[in-house]
C-alpha cells in the first residue's frame, strides 16, 4: 500500500494543526507521551517533531512531508519543496513576526545601535544573517527559553517571536526592528516531491487545509425571498461569487444562498429581513474551495 509519512508539529503549533486537520476532514489522535499520532487516513503515518527540526527531516527524506514555520526552514537553510502557504499561527490566523526588542528604558532607538551588544535569540542564524547585511556585528546567544527575561542583565536586546507584541510589553520590553515575518508552511522532500503518487497524495491534503482556513471566517447564508426583490437584496449581498438561486414551489418566491464573511452577518441579516427575505439561515462551514 503507498503511503506518504507526514511530520505535524510539536509544541505550539500543535493544537492548531490538529484543529484544522479536523476541519479538513482529517481525525487525529494521540496518546499520552506518544509521538505517533493515529489519523483515519490509512495511506498517511504521522510523526510528531518540533517544528524547528521539521525542515531537517524532510529534507534528509525520514519524512515525505511536514508542516513548520517558514521562520525555520529559513534559519537552517532546509533544502525542501514548499507545497503551500497555510496561514495560521500560534496566535491565531496571522503571520507571526520575528523582531528585535529592547528594554523600555534602554537608550537604543535602532538596531544599528546593536554592534558589538549582545542579543539573545532561538533564531541564531538568521538573524546574524540579517544583522550582518545591515553592515552590524554583533553577539548571538542561543536562547532556551525564557527570551524576554534576558534583558537586561543577560542581554542587551533579543529577537523573539511575537504576534501582537504584548507579551514583550509586558516585560517592559519595546520593538526596534522586525526582521522576519512568517507563517505556516506544508513542505515535501525533493525525492518525494518528484513521486507522482505522492505528490499528488500531499496536493490533495494541502487543498482540504486551504478549504479549511479559507472557511474560517465564513459563514453560508439561506434565505427565501419574493421573487420581486431578488434585485435589491441580492445588491446587498458581499458574495464570493454571484449567489445560488432555486425557485420554490410556491409560485413567485425564490431561495437564495450565499457564502459571506461571518463579520458582516449581524449587520446585514437585519437588512435582509427589512428588505424583504424571509426564513433567514446561517450556518458554519467547515471548507470553501476557490
Amino acid at each position: 500500500m503507498n503511503q506518504i509519512k507526514l511530520g505535524l508539529p510539536k509544541g505550539s503549533l500543535q493544537e492548531p494543526t490538529f484543529d484544522i486537520f479536523k476541519k479538513a476532514g482529517y481525525r487525529i489522535r494521540l496518546g499520552d507521551r506518544s509521538y505517533f499520532p493515529s489519523i483515519d487516513d490509512t495511506e498517511i503515518e504521522c510523526l510528531l517533531i518540533r517544528a524547528q527540526e521539521m525542515g531537517r527531516y524532510v529534507e534528509d527524506g525520514v519524512l515525505d512531508a511536514g508542516i513548520t514555520g517558514q521562520d525555520w526552514i529559513k534559519e537552517y537553510d532546509s533544502d525542501v519543496t514548499e507545497i503551500t502557504e497555510l496561514l495560521y499561527a500560534r496566535g491565531g490566523f496571522v503571520p507571526v513576526r520575528w523582531v528585535t526588542a529592547v528594554p523600555d528604558d534602554s537608550e537604543i532607538t535602532d538596531i544599528s545601535q546593536l554592534e558589538g551588544k549582545r542579543i539573545a535569540t532561538e533564531l541564531v542564524n538568521y538573524s546574524k544573517s540579517y544583522f550582518e547585511k545591515k553592515g552590524i556585528t554583533a553577539k548571538f546567544e542561543f536562547s532556551w527559553g525564557a527570551t524576554e527575561a534576558k534583558p537586561p542583565r543577560l542581554a542587551d536586546a533579543i529577537v523573539d517571536v511575537t504576534v501582537s507584541g504584548s507579551s514583550l510589553r509586558a516585560n517592559n520590553l519595546r520593538i526596534i526592528d522586525t526582521i522576519l515575518q512568517s507563517t505556516t508552511v506544508l513542505v515535501m522532500n525533493r525525492k518525494a516531491y518528484e513521486d507522482t503518487w505522492k505528490r499528488e497524495k500531499v496536493e490533495k491534503i494541502s487543498l482540504l487545509l486551504q478549504g479549511a482556513l479559507n472557511a474560517e471566517f465564513k459563514v453560508g447564508l439561506k434565505m427565501n425571498l419574493p421573487a420581486e426583490k431578488l434585485e435589491e437584496i441580492a445588491s446587498l449581498l458581499p458574495s464570493l461569487h454571484n449567489p445560488t438561486i432555486s425557485h420554490l414551489k410556491e409560485k413567485n418566491w425564490l431561495a437564495l444562498e450565499v457564502v459571506i464573511d461571518e463579520e458582516k452577518v449581524r449587520e446585514l441579516i437585519p437588512v435582509l429581513k427589512k428588505a424583504g427575505a424571509e426564513d433567514i439561515i446561517e450556518y458554519p462551514l467547515n471548507k470553501v474551495i476557490y
